[in-house]
């Protein structure tokens, strides 16, 4: 069911909604950062628990004419939403995912992608850029905000799982959400 999710023919998409259990933050002190994160559709201050989600996955082509996925990805809190948004494309000559966050990207990550013998997926974000316009400046392994991302179907059920937890090597916990969807029929 993982391999379906992500094989997208050009101009195609997955559609699907959900309930995310739970939504963690890190520290307070760091509420004006997520705040600042909405104007960008990268993070959000919100946290809770049963929040209804929604994602969207668009295959398309660049300018260059490479193979990219949008990802939109909302949660909504009563009656806001909150996206977390990014652009993905394969660099196969570096075997990573080139990932742009934010609209417009503010932030990028090159992600390394794992199936265990479970036929789960895990992602790993790796190094990463501050995106200033045409600008992309290297950060410091201090300041990133490194992603850990388990996606899982669960036959039993009949739905996706994800968890997503993000940490910075120097404060730790950042953000996380769990949860489940299904596909939108």
């Amino acid at each position: 069911m993982l391999q379906k999710r992500y094989a997208l023919d050009v101009d195609s998409s997955f559609k699907a909604t959900g309930i995310m259990r739970e939504i963690k933050g890190g520290p307070k002190w760091l509420y004006p950062l997520f705040r600042l994160g909405v104007n960008w559709k990268l993070l959000f201050p919100e946290r809770g628990k049963n929040i209804p989600f929604s994602i969207k996955n668009t295959s398309r082509l660049g300018i260059n004419g490479e193979s990219q996925i949008h990802w939109e990805r909302i949660f909504h809190f009563g009656n806001k939403k909150r996206f977390f948004n990014a652009l993905m494309s394969l660099d196969e000559t570096r075997g990573v995912i080139k990932d742009y966050l934010g609209e417009p990207p503010l932030v990028y990550s090159d992600l390394a992608f794992d199936v265990p013998e479970d036929g789960s997926l895990t992602i790993h974000s790796l190094n990463q850029r501050l995106v200033l316009g045409k600008i992309e400046v290297p950060l410091l392994k201090l300041f990133h905000g490194l992603a850990t991302v388990t996606e899982r179907f669960d036959e039993a059920k009949a739905v996706y799982r994800i968890h997503v937890t993000v940490r910075n090597p120097l404060i730790g916990h950042l953000f996380s959400y769990e949860g489940e969807f299904v596909e939108d029929a």
